[in-house]
């Protein structure tokens, strides 16, 4: 049995999320085009036959501007060290720029293997001048496998058989049930940020917190009630929206990939709060199991 740890890392929007979801097969980390939407470092998990692979998405990693982003990268930085491989996601469709150097030059300093994986090559329409990019980043860096694909459109099945060459012989660590490490609550309150996120585009920063406040189960349906943290009292105005219009969509599309992760019907609450104390919003998070120190 191979079974082992692997972690994606790559600046913001390279496709680290989507990476993992094609692999599981399902929707466990969220996605947008904005700027730092992963936060936290979530594992997830993936079996077959003969081997157990937990997978690291870890958040962008970044020039930091405000205290999150330090918090952010610190996340990274912190699973590059310990794992068995390491894929560095790049944009194909984009210049390898600054952001991929300073990723790159964090992960230069591990032992680990390293294998770059050039996503998004569906979006590449001169596939000359894809080889010579592969050429010429195989300079850069001994990389232990390049590997291009597309980790929204490809099967990924050779992704994850080269991965297991690499990987130690051990029992499981985690048994076949077992998905993630973090919480239903945790995934639920990410749904409902995606959509903020996705519904507001470039309105509302990246600090906006989605918390599960209540959640209760019973045979068939299941009531959920999702806090919504923000700083500032036009960002709250925001979010609801003309009559509320905003918030009962955010709500609706959240609470469809709520149905389809959980397999019940969904009742969601939403409730926007101001918090407009950092320390405040710290004990909040301390009250529901977070730590953003």
């Amino acid at each position: 049995m191979k079974c082992g740890f692997v972690s994606i890392v790559g600046r913001p929007n390279a496709g680290k999320s989507t990476l993992l979801n094609s692999i599981l097969g399902l929707k466990l980390a969220i996605t947008s085009d904005v700027s730092g939407t992963t936060r936290d470092v979530i594992q997830g998990i993936y079996n077959d036959s003969d081997s157990q692979i937990i997978f690291v998405d870890t958040p962008g990693i970044h020039k930091p501007v405000h205290k999150l982003d330090s918090i952010m990268n610190k996340r990274s930085y912190d699973n590059i060290e310990g794992v068995d491989v390491i894929l560095f996601l790049v944009d194909a469709s984009s210049k390898f720029g600054k952001g991929d150097e300073f990723v790159l030059n964090r992960i230069k300093d591990s032992n680990t293997p390293v294998f770059l994986i050039l996503n998004k090559v569906d979006k590449v329409k001169d596939k000359t001048k894809l080889l010579h990019d592969i050429s010429e980043l195989s300079k850069k860096y001994n990389f232990s496998e390049i590997i291009p694909l597309s980790a929204l459109k490809n099967k990924l099945n050779d992704l994850i058989e080269t991965i297991k060459k690499y990987l130690p012989q051990m029992d499981k660590i985690y048994s076949d049930e077992d998905l993630t490490n973090v919480t239903t609550r945790f995934i639920v309150g990410e749904f409902v940020r995606e959509k903020v996120l996705e519904l507001t585009h470039d309105e509302i920063p990246h600090t906006v917190t989605c918390l599960t406040e209540d959640y209760k189960e019973d045979e068939d349906k299941i009531y959920i009630r999702v806090l919504i943290i923000v700083d500032r009292e036009n960002i709250k105005k925001i979010i609801i929206g003309k009559q509320g219009k905003m918030l009962k969509q955010i709500g609706t599309y959240a609470r469809k990939d709520i149905e389809a992760f959980l397999g019940k019907k969904v009742f969601l609450d939403t409730v926007v709060k101001v918090v407009d104390n950092w320390r405040d919003k710290q004990n909040i998070l301390s009250e529901f199991g977070f730590n953003d120190e």
